[in-house]
């Protein structure tokens, strides 16, 4: 199982300056890795009807259920993917995002 190396600030500026698209295989790996839900909560986006705004929400585990929406709101999604990705990073590794 691939782990995440919270060294790997190559793959933090990676996902950054490209989020869409083919990726190398480490940031395929670690997307992969990022997007399995676990025994905590785990942020999604939820898009609105027009699908010109997104929405924080959490999953909590064992619970079933729509997730609880947030009052975090983005009118872009490259932002709101970067924020997702920046949380299931800390959330894995204990430790904030090299890069802002």
């Amino acid at each position: 199982m691939y782990e995440i190396d919270p060294r790997r600030t190559d793959l933090v500026q990676e996902f950054k300056a490209r989020p869409y698209g083919e990726h190398s295989p480490d940031l395929q790996a670690l997307l992969n890795l990022m997007r399995r839900p676990r025994d905590q909560p785990f942020h999604v986006l939820v898009a609105s009807a027009g699908g010109e705004r997104w929405t924080l929400a959490v999953l909590k585990p064992g619970a079933g259920g729509p997730p609880q929406l947030t009052n975090t709101v983005f009118t872009s999604l490259e932002a709101a993917e970067w924020h997702v990705f920046k949380l299931r990073w800390q959330a894995l590794t204990g430790q904030e995002p090299p890069i802002d």
